[in-house]
């Protein structure tokens, strides 16, 4: 039972590796795809709500939103009504790439689920949103400053 999450994390860091060496032709590196399709799906995000869907620290976010901006592929911009809130949209270029990064995206799920039924494959989402769902509960602890009991 303890290797599910060793196989889990061995799949999203090989997955996350090949991610990085094909976005390196748009100018993508370091899983930087990864905030740019949440804006894209989300435009008008804030920043805060970004680091907690992708689950990453808010210093992990906001250099990662950096490179961004600074490479083009994505804008801060005030709130209408509270100038101190900065909401993010993809630039024309980060909508360009954004087709890009879905078809990887969709090619890799084919390559990850080949074998599978589909109900195997709709059987294995549910239960690693359960699992998802349970690691968020800690996550969202931990991140709090609590400790969890071992």
């Amino acid at each position: 039972m303890a290797e599910i999450l060793r196989e889990i994390g061995m799949i999203a860091r090989a997955l996350d590796s090949i991610s990085n060496i094909e976005f390196k032709e748009v100018d993508l590196t370091r899983g930087q795809y990864l905030y740019l399709v949440r804006i894209c799906e989300n435009p008008g995000i804030i920043q805060e709500k970004l680091a907690e869907m992708i689950k990453v620290d808010r210093t992990t976010t906001a250099r990662a939103i950096k490179k961004l901006e600074t490479n083009g592929f994505i804008e801060r911009l005030a709130d209408a009504e509270n100038k101190k809130i900065k909401k993010l949209y993809p630039t024309a270029k980060g909508s360009e790439v954004y087709p890009f990064i879905i078809r990887e995206n969709n090619y890799s799920n084919q390559t990850a689920l080949k074998g599978l039924t589909e109900k195997e494959a709709e059987q294995l989402e549910i239960l690693l949103k359960r699992v998802r769902e349970n690691v968020s509960e800690d996550w969202n602890f931990v991140k709090k400053g609590s400790k969890r009991n071992y």
